[in-house]
């Protein structure tokens, strides 16, 4: 595998291009945009085929590249499902991978430093990108964003730390110059994680910091919220008719209901779930009387989706029916909405669901 790890120094960025050199394919991870020059420069002199510009979370101190180099080769936006960012093209959960050529990477959910971090591992060679959520000797901040330091703990205890010692942690920042460390180093030594460090040792540590907002956070936000791309006139947000149910809109602009108001209110709307028919199907279960549309069949479903009834959208966290919520809009459906949290927040509320295959598809049919 080439790789190629890139640094901006305005806001000690790392930026990491790999690529199978057999086939040119090539992946990015969490590109600066005053840097995307330099990095389609050293793409195009290379001749790689960049396939995927990946970010690991919404950063807060930077504008991401992502859009700039698809502008410039193609290349599909990733960020994790949880992110809150209906412009990625593909949207990541736990267990999901990313291909180019013979290599790929999997798809870690690392929330703590922000609601939506995602990791990616690679197993041949070993390494993880770890965005924000494992520094070397530290990690990110616990206190926006929807940040949380138990959450972090956890993240990086059950599943960073189970990566094998001699994995290689690449990291989105640092601040000292350092390059690179490996799970068995962050394991024992880092100061904040390490060392048998408990909970409450982490979350008093993480609640003393008072740090003061990053700089370009106000922009830095709201910009990669949207992919870092500039507003496109024909794909903007849309108006929403928010007067059939309490109507909240994410800070992406994602019209969202509550799942305890849905639960109440299902006879009056169509549920539409856009998860794939095993995600369906799976141990999160589904709404009853939902009905499925995979997201990536929803734009050739929607002549045929209700119009008489509100549409409430529906995936296992919400990124995912955020998308289609605003794809909908576009297309005049305007009473439409996001099931907030997905079904993973209607499980954790203890609603009622229902497992198996959707009406009118059996079994064997599947076979």
């Amino acid at each position: 595998m080439y790789f190629r790890q890139l640094f901006d120094s305005l806001s000690s960025t790392y930026t990491y291009l790999l690529a199978d050199e057999a086939s040119r394919d090539a992946v990015i991870i969490d590109p600066v945009l005053e840097q995307h020059e330099r990095d389609a420069a050293l793409i195009s002199e290379l001749g790689f085929n960049l396939r995927y510009a990946i970010d690991t979370h919404v950063h807060a101190d930077h504008v991401t590249g992502v859009t700039a180099l698809q502008q410039r080769f193609g290349s599909k936006r990733v960020l994790g499902e949880r992110a809150g960012a209906p412009c990625a093209d593909v949207m990541v959960k736990e267990g999901d991978r990313i291909y180019f050529g013979r290599h790929s990477l999997e798809v870690l959910e690392t929330p703590g430093h922000t609601a939506g971090c995602v990791s990616y591992v690679s197993a041949e060679p070993e390494l993880v990108f770890s965005g924000d959520a494992l520094l070397i000797r530290g990690c990110g901040r616990t206190d926006f964003q929807e940040g949380s330091a138990s959450e972090l703990y956890r993240s990086v205890h059950e599943k960073l730390f189970e990566l094998p010692p001699q994995t290689l942690v690449c990291p989105a920042h640092d601040y000292k110059g350092r390059t690179m460390s490996s799970i068995g180093e962050e394991t024992e030594l880092n100061p904040r994680l390490g060392g048998g460090r408990t909970l409450a040792e982490f979350e008093a540590t993480m609640a003393a910091l008072k740090l003061d907002p990053p700089k370009r956070m106000a922009v830095a936000v709201p910009a990669n919220l949207a992919c870092g791309g500039a507003p496109d006139p024909l794909h903007s947000v849309p108006t929403f008719d928010k007067s059939w149910a309490p109507i909240v809109e994410s800070a992406a602009g994602v019209p969202q209901v509550e799942p305890g108001w849905l639960s109440q209110h299902l006879g009056a709307v169509a549920v539409i779930d856009v998860r794939d028919l095993d995600e369906y199907r799976s141990d999160l279960g589904h709404i009853a009387g939902s009905e499925l549309r995979p997201l990536a069949s929803l734009a050739i479903a929607a002549a045929s989706l209700p119009r008489d009834r509100p549409l409430v959208f529906v995936c296992r966290s919400g990124g995912r029916s955020g998308k289609a919520a605003l794809e909908l809009a576009r297309r005049g459906f305007y009473r439409v909405a996001s099931l907030a949290g997905g079904m993973r927040a209607w499980n954790q509320q203890g609603l009622s669901v229902e497992f198996g295959l959707p009406h009118g598809i059996s079994s064997e049919r599947q076979g």
